[in-house]
């Protein structure tokens, strides 16, 4: 295993252990995390949210007396605080989930928009935050990122962050807080960690086949997803690479990857815009995620939409819409769909591309926000306004 520090010289295997799908608590899951262990990886994450994870990753690691050999992740959920009191439920619920005392790091879980952490600041999170770092129950406090990237720079710039989480990999280089919310993480000095590095396994076992062989010609002995994996390590700001892993196999192929590690060769990044090229043949609207059309005065998230857009196109129509959900029109009250562009025509003044944005957004709009996903994310806005 190969390590990077943390911002207080702490060192992380570049490989972490997504805890999301541990779900059901069957047999495997033992085996997953030790055999992960056994092989160095010494981060994983888990959340309130995901059902179960907490407490099965608590029970691994007490029965094997693991608990001190990891530096251990858990996340706030946001979308349930609505009071300062929830801060401590959720929290003392979670120690006892995991049956820990203390957590080594802490996330703000999947902040959208710079509006819902400062709405937490008003509620005094700042404060019960201090207490809980001067109690030495959280080491260290982060924020993990699924909104635009405007929003991402002013929470990062609004608190003294010793963390953050953001999605990226070489196929969405530029959405959500992309490379330049990376870049300005790292410049304040933050070890930031990768979320969703294979698309959801799509670079990994779901590439186009001519896609697998620009890979294979470039070098044979490199699966699709040592390449996924080689193209976020070798930005030495990313700390850690998170990866859900189903299987002993996975594991111990993602382990082969990082031992394989080897910085990119000056004409290898053109492999990589090789493999791109065939998913933007089925793009149907050119846009870079320049975010020059960002902020929209009425709060829709133009590239995140073009980006589902595509998505929905390139890989398939339910990866374009949860791409939209999450990290879109989900958990917004008024923001991000393009159902609420009111045709001002800022955006196209200020497009790059000459984009016809107002006419774009609308089949955008009847392609990834049908009248029944309106119907879900309507009662979502409304559970969240409670």
């Amino acid at each position: 295993m190969k390590y990077r520090e943390d911002k207080y010289g702490n060192k992380l295997s570049m490989l972490g252990f997504g805890c999301g799908q541990l779900v059901r608590d069957k047999p495997v899951n033992e085996s997953l995390v030790l055999t992960a262990i056994e092989n160095g990886i010494n981060y994983f994450e888990t959340g309130y949210i995901y059902p179960n994870s907490e407490k099965i990753i608590g029970n691994i690691l007490l029965k094997n007396n693991k608990r001190k050999d990891i530096y251990l992740t858990d996340k706030l959920p946001l979308i349930l605080c609505k009071k300062a009191e929830d801060f401590d439920r959720y929290f003392n619920e979670q120690l006892k989930r995991v049956q820990t005392d203390y957590f080594d790091y802490y996330l703000m879980h999947g902040v959208m928009n710079f509006d819902q952490w400062d709405t937490l600041r008003k509620l005094g999170i700042e404060d019960w935050i201090a207490g809980k770092k001067k109690s030495g129950l959280i080491r260290q406090i982060g924020f993990s990122y699924h909104g635009a990237l405007d929003g991402f720079l002013k929470t990062l710039d609004s608190y003294d962050w010793e963390l953050c989480q953001i999605q990226y990999n070489y196929y969405n280089e530029n959405h959500q807080a992309g490379i330049t919310g990376l870049q300005a993480a790292v410049k304040k000095g933050l070890p930031v960690m990768i979320m969703s590095p294979l698309q959801g396994g799509r670079l990994a076992s779901a590439l186009p086949k001519q896609g697998v062989q620009i890979f294979a010609k470039a070098d044979p002995n490199l699966t699709p997803g040592d390449w996924a994996f080689r193209w976020l390590w070798n930005q030495n700001g990313i700390t850690v690479v998170l990866s859900s892993m189903n299987t002993v196999g996975q594991v111990e192929s993602n382990v082969r990857s990082v031992e394989r590690y080897q910085p990119l060769l000056d004409n290898e990044p053109a492999v990589y815009n090789d493999v791109i090229q065939l998913f933007r043949e089925s793009y149907k609207i050119n846009c870079t995620g320049c975010n020059y059309c960002m902020p929209c005065p009425k709060g829709v998230n133009i590239p995140g939409c073009f980006s589902a857009y595509n998505t929905s196109f390139a890989q398939s129509l339910f990866a374009g819409l949860l791409m939209h959900i999450t990290s879109t029109a989900g958990g917004m009250k008024n923001k991000g769909s393009p159902r609420f562009c009111n045709s001002c025509g800022n955006c196209e003044k200020l497009c790059p591309q000459y984009l016809q944005i107002r006419q774009l957004l609308k089949k955008v709009t009847k392609r990834i926000e049908p009248l029944p996903l309106r119907m879900v994310l309507a009662v979502v806005r409304l559970f969240i306004a409670k």
